[in-house]
């Protein structure tokens, strides 16, 4: 796209220096004062100046750019009408990118050549008629293909960088899953090999010192496997969520509405409906998360006096539903929080959907709805 810029600007360069000397070249000679030559050299330079030197944005052309560029023009069209199409190359800017202000230029320009013409000779000929129209149809056609060549580039960028965009938050997506998967791994792992070899040695250790009891190896031994076994529990519980080893997702519901009841008195249940059935851990996880933040938003901003969590089963879709009888909000009018797309960012990367159902005064219902199977 930059290589593109810069060749978009090279071809705006070399029309408006052609314009210039196509347009000026003729008057200049006709004329013969030094006056014109240098209000000519004031054009080319303050054209330099606003997009040689400086190159403003693509689609941008400066007000001051087209105030100085027009008194230039308008001192050149005094002392002589001939350099009436000279207009057209302080709106080389605006004729790249706005197709319809450079067919009116060209128009403009080649009525006024027309009428000139016909003010200074009483007639037109056929010919002069003939080499401005050549001249118009050259012109609005070298505009349109640029503004064409111009939009086509600004749609491709959009497209380009909302691909990234896709890419990117797809990457995350996936070293997300990636890292919550080999937690997962690891968990079991040590759960199944270093925890239960050391409730096995402990076992045994236990066993030997009622043989022993005074053995002072053997207590040290059962203190070491001892704490080394509550060490591996320890990993165990940092890498899977803690919330979700004792029932699963269920029973998390149902600690997290107790634990709001206790805390602030609000009435809050939990509710589980369907057939339950096994989901993967990360889906179990982030629809937790998503439960604890509505939850807390309710806690927070809603002042409400029930809330609800509801927990549907269905035949291809998981559906947590939070529900509250708070003040609820617009959310036509009001911004997104952080936490919602924080929400939706947790639904969108495991293929899912947030919806949110609001109305000032009527409570608010988050809805998060996964696919079944989804990972």
């Amino acid at each position: 796209m930059e290589s593109w810029e810069r060749s978009r600007r090279r071809w705006q360069h070399a029309f408006f220096g052609s314009w210039l000397v196509l347009t000026s070249a003729g008057p200049l000679t006709e004329v013969g004062q030094a006056l014109p030559v240098a209000l000519v050299a004031g054009l080319a330079a303050w054209y330099a100046v606003w997009f040689v030197l400086r190159t403003p944005p693509a689609g941008e052309v400066p007000l001051p750019y087209v105030a100085g560029g027009g008194l230039l023009w308008l001192g050149l069209f005094a002392i002589d009408r001939s350099f009436l199409v000279v207009c057209l190359c302080v709106l080389v800017p605006y004729c790249m990118d706005a197709v319809r202000i450079g067919l009116v230029a060209v128009l403009s320009c080649a009525g006024g050549w027309l009428w000139h013409s016909y003010h200074h000779g009483g007639s037109i000929s056929w010919t002069e008629l003939a080499i401005t129209v050549l001249i118009a149809v050259s012109a609005a056609t070298s505009v349109g293909y640029f503004s064409s060549v111009a939009r086509q580039s600004a749609e491709r960028k959009e497209l380009i960088d909302q691909l990234q965009a896709a890419q990117e938050a797809r990457a995350a997506a996936e070293r997300q899953a990636g890292v919550a998967a080999e937690r997962q791994r690891l968990a079991r792992d040590i759960h199944d090999s270093l925890t239960q070899g050391f409730a096995s040695v402990v076992m045994l250790l236990e066993a030997a010192q009622e043989r022993s009891p005074g053995d002072r190896h053997l207590a040290q031994a059962l203190r070491t496997a001892r704490e080394n076994l509550t060490e591996s529990r320890r990993v165990v519980r940092a890498l899977r969520p803690g919330e979700l080893d004792d029932g699963g997702l269920p029973e998390a519901l149902r600690r997290l509405s107790g634990r709001l009841s206790d805390e602030t008195g609000i009435d809050a249940h939990a509710v589980i409906t369907g057939a339950l059935r096994p989901l993967d851990a990360q889906v179990q996880v982030e629809l937790l998360r998503v439960a604890q933040e509505a939850v807390a938003n309710a806690r927070r901003h809603a002042r409400a006096e029930r809330v609800t969590l509801t927990l549907s089963y269905m035949d291809d879709l998981v559906v947590l539903d939070v529900h509250d009888d708070g003040d609820g909000f617009d959310p036509g009018r009001a911004a997104a929080g952080h936490g919602l797309l924080i929400m939706s960012e947790r639904m969108a990367q495991l293929g899912g959907t947030l919806l949110v159902e609001s109305a000032s005064g009527e409570g608010t219902t988050v809805v998060a709805s996964l696919p079944v199977g989804a990972r």
